[in-house]
This record gives C-alpha cells, structure tokens and sequence, in this order.
C-alpha cells in the first residue's frame, strides 16, 4: 500500500478523505486514485497542511 504515512496521519487526526478531497476540489474517487501510488513529498507536505487545518476546524467545531 501507498502512502501509509498519509494515511495513518489523517486517521489519527481524526480527518476523513473526502474532506482533504473537498478543500482540494476534487472528488472523493479523484483523491483516492492519487494514493494508489507514491505521491511526491511537496504533494504530501500539502495534504498533511489540510490534514492540520481540517483536525483544528474538526476540533474546534467538536468543543
């Protein structure tokens, strides 16, 4: 499996792929194809920045 480290970060955010995918602008199938292979690190720095900004509104929206 790709990607593992993207993964496992979104799940301990607590911060699903379709919502990386809406900020994104793209569809939830869309990001999931992307996965499936080894993304470039300048594209997983990006994500893991909306991972962050999506689990702070999730936190902040939970409280």
């Amino acid at each position: 499996m790709f990607n593992k480290d993207l993964r496992a970060y979104a799940k301990e955010k607590g911060v699903f792929f379709w919502q990386i995918a809406k900020v994104m602008g793209v569809s939830e199938p869309t990001m999931t194809r992307r996965l499936r292979s080894e993304l470039p690190e300048q594209d997983k720095h990006e994500i893991k920045r909306i991972i962050n900004e999506l689990s702070v509104k999730n936190e902040t929206t939970n409280n």
